[in-house]
């Protein structure tokens, strides 16, 4: 007899599902960070001035990419 605290097969406790959606809100602005800060030290280090703005762009591409395999995931279902 299953315990009131089971789910069907096949469905996500709510709370698992807010928390995998909710990372989003922090994966997303930490790799645009994390892309920035990258070419910030590549700039410094290399003497250019461009490098920056690629690594906010690669970032950016990053971040929408893990936004993308979370939402398309089969785990998510």
């Amino acid at each position: 007899m299953p315990s009131s605290g089971d789910n069907p097969p096949g469905k996500k406790n709510a709370w698992v599902q807010l928390a995998r959606y909710s990372q989003l809100a922090f994966v997303l602005p930490a790799a645009t960070v994390v892309g920035w800060l990258i070419g910030q030290a590549l700039d410094r280090w290399l003497r250019t001035s461009w490098l920056s703005l690629a690594g906010l762009i690669l970032g950016i591409v990053a971040g929408f990419v893990e936004l993308i395999r979370t939402v398309t995931s089969k785990d998510s279902q």
